[in-house]
């Protein structure tokens, strides 16, 4: 036990918080009070003090007797279920389910021996219920009735098992995975959009036999520049970054008068002039261009039939897309960070925001129109993808997190603990701990609103994706939090109820027959993969980190057969930099090496001299093309081995496949290193645009080895 006092170690039990761990050398670590009370602070519990800890005991005690039902329970399909009710002492109760398609089911009361308790002046008493283990799969109400007062909570039963969608037809398939933002086309306006994702599926498909791709996060930015440039930190994930629509595929700007249409052009023409020569990704000057237009395309208003659609989806998305697109407004009035605006607008729900609203309920309405463009153009870019074939179509990332100055913070500050932010501890490459600044979800305020938020966000993704990439998805399991004040190595992990969390993941996606993703790679403990796999969830496997008991790369026969699995990911170079070491020489010109730049490159020609070993020991790679180091025979014998695992979906980076160098992040960095920002390039780093992709034979020849050909066949 790490802590001394008794009522601060069980409030820490109770929400998750944990008092020891073993660091990635595997030293036992004790987590300190000051870590603990600071956690608790921000879960709204006092503990600043033994006698504060009792009393915030006491009252955690008395919680559930407070409630006649818990506000959430969630349970497999076909596995039994209980629930434990508070009643007036003496009283009858009745316990009865509202299930989905209205029918009314039974529970029914079993032996519980808790005796009676008096709270607030009444004398309380606890009932257990049984419920039913026929339930069918949905979100349900479970109804107590007693003595004229009724209490409703929600019941969810999940599938025990996801597998795979009806549309792979158990069949094994692949898929490239890009950056959007660094792919651009002729036609974009300096940053790939949903356009340019829609053409590069249809590729995919019909040219290169693929089954999905596999984009970053799309979530929604800020509203005005300067925009964040990670996908990975975005303002919101329940709603898209309007910077990937494309102006000219809005149905209205074929109606434009030549005026307007007129300005637009000149409006990209002058961006693209800027642009030339520019060797990163400029959002900024792509979203001051695109949104003029965007405001004259949206001044031109809506045709009958457009403004239904578009009124249909403004009331599905209700009060929910009125605050996002309220707090967008109130962001071009009062900056980028609601948490120094005026103390009055730092809550969706008063007055003022409400009087803000109705003052400037065209801006708020416009970006209402920004969110129903862009969903609109993302329905379009998936009906593309599976149109020619696909049978996943658009797989989205989603990201850990939120910036904690963003409009989810805005709209659900309380479902945010305050005081803490979302890290990783210390390991062999981040010694001291990460800190990534944003702020982790309350585990008890997800189950008290019934995990809705998680719900709609899933919900949203799966709208219009086959697929989702959860990314770091041990944080449905488990977060490292770090307290304000304190260092990234001084936080604690706190657990989240991941059989609910992966289970409410696993309906959505039963629901929407999509691929579910879990990015497993790091720190996860092997019961969670075992978790991941039971519930027919797949994993991430990535080649340069699949290695046996020995240290030696995996034998693809070894893999997992529940994940996807490739040669590289995002927060590595491309394959062909990686084998040239370019990683090692920009964490040395960083000045993040722990040993000298001969030891590190040292360490690194050892590993890929292993890898390059394996690859002809097992077949993959011939002794001449090792002995010459052929770069891209190498790349494509590393796909080749990739493509002997058992693995039921594979997966290739766009820049492997046309031989790009530059990586897109640096973990570690953000403007040391242009991370997020890197446009695609050719291997002599001159820009390849979405054009020169499909030219491209070096990517034809990769897609024959996914295919498992020796060169691409005519058709399919």
């Amino acid at each position: 036990m790490a802590l001394n006092d008794p009522a601060l170690a069980e409030l820490a039990e109770h929400f998750g918080i944990a008092q020891e761990f073993w660091d990635w050398k595997g030293r036992h670590t004790e987590i300190s009070d000051q870590t603990v009370v600071a956690v608790l602070k921000s879960l709204e519990i006092d503990a600043s003090s033994p006698e504060k800890a009792r009393e915030a005991l006491e009252e955690l005690h008395l919680r559930p007797w407070r409630r006649g039902l818990p506000p959430c329970v969630v349970i497999e399909q076909g596995k039994p279920g209980w629930v434990n009710v508070h009643v007036n002492a003496g009283a009858d109760a009745q316990v009865f389910l509202r299930l989905e398609n209205g029918e009314i089911r039974d529970a029914w009361q079993t032996e519980n021996g808790t005796p009676d308790r008096e709270v607030d002046g009444r004398w309380l008493g606890e009932a257990t219920f049984q419920l039913p283990s026929d339930l069918p799969l949905g979100y349900h109400r479970m109804v107590l009735r007693s003595q004229d007062v009724e209490v409703e909570s929600t019941l969810v039963i999940t599938p025990s098992f996801v597998g795979l969608p009806a549309s792979m037809n158990n069949r094994r398939i692949w898929g490239y995975a890009t950056q959007l933002y660094s792919v651009r086309s002729a036609d974009s306006w300096g940053v790939g959009d949903l356009a340019d994702l829609a053409d590069l599926s249809v590729w995919s498909a019909s040219q290169q036999f693929a089954g999905y791709v596999l984009v970053n996060p799309l979530h929604a930015a800020q509203p005005t520049p300067p925009l964040e440039p990670s996908p990975y930190l975005p303002t919101s994930r329940l709603y898209v970054n309007p910077l990937y629509i494309r102006p000219e595929a809005i149905e209205e700007y074929a109606t434009l008068d030549e005026g307007d249409r007129a300005a637009i052009k000149e409006l990209r023409t002058a961006l693209v002039k800027s642009l030339d020569g520019v060797d990163e990704v400029r959002r900024d000057a792509s979203w001051k261009a695109k949104s003029l237009a965007l405001e004259i395309i949206h001044a031109a208003g809506l045709r009958p039939a457009r403004r239904m659609a578009y009124d249909a989806f403004v009331r599905r998305e209700g009060g929910q897309l009125r605050d996002f697109a309220t707090w967008c407004a109130l962001y071009e009035v009062h900056g980028a960070d609601w948490r120094t605006w005026p103390i009055e607008l730092q809550r969706p729900s008063s007055p003022q925001v409400a009087a803000f609203y109705r003052e400037n309920i065209d801006r708020v309405g416009y970006y209402m129109w920004l969110q129903w463009i862009a969903e609109t153009q993302l329905s379009n870019t998936q009906q593309a993808a599976t149109d020619a074939g696909m049978p996943v179509g658009i797989v989205s990332d989603l990201a850990v997190g939120v910036n904690a100055a963003g409009a989810e913070t805005w709209m659900l500050s309380d479902v945010f603990a305050q005081g803490c932010t979302v890290g990783a501890p210390p390991d062999s490459f981040n010694q001291l701990g990460q800190d990534w600044g944003q702020p982790p979800w309350r585990p008890d305020r997800l189950a008290d609103l019934a995990y809705a938020p998680f719900r709609q966000m899933v919900q949203g993704i799966l709208r219009h994706a086959g697929g989702v990439r959860v990314d770091h998805i041990i944080g449905l399991f488990r977060l490292w939090w770090v307290p304000q004040g304190l260092s990234a190595k001084e936080g604690t992990y706190v657990r989240y109820d991941h059989d609910a969390m992966i289970g409410i993941l696993a309906l959505e996606a039963h629901r929407a027959q999509a691929l579910v993703v879990g990015e497993d790679l790091g720190t996860v403990e092997p019961w969670v993969r075992e978790y991941l796999s039971r519930r027919g969830l797949l994993g991430t496997s990535v080649m340069w980190f699949e290695n046996g008991d020995d240290g030696l790369p995996l034998a693809p026969e070894h893999w997992r057969e529940y994940a996807m699995s490739s040669v590289t990911t995002h927060d590595l170079p491309p394959t062909t930099g990686y084998l040239a070491g370019d990683h090692i020489r920009l964490r040395h010109r960083l000045g993040m090496l722990t040993e000298t730049l001969d030891e590190e490159l040292a360490n690194g020609q050892a590993e890929q001299q292993a890898m390059i070993d394996a690859l002809v020991r097992h077949g993959a790679l011939t002794p001449e093309a090792a002995e010459a180091r052929d770069v891209e025979q190498i790349v494509l014998a590393m796909h080749r081995m990739l493509s002997w695992t058992p693995s039921k979906v594979l997966n290739a980076a766009l820049v492997d496949a046309v031989g790009d160098r530059r990586t897109q992040n640096q973990p570690g960095t953000i403007d040391e290193y242009p991370n997020w920002r890197v446009p695609l390039t050719g291997p002599d780093s001159e820009p390849m645009y979405l054009e020169d992709v499909f030219a491209s034979e070096r990517a034809s020849r990769l897609a024959a080895v996914m295919n498992g050909f020796s060169q691409m066949p005519e058709g399919r």
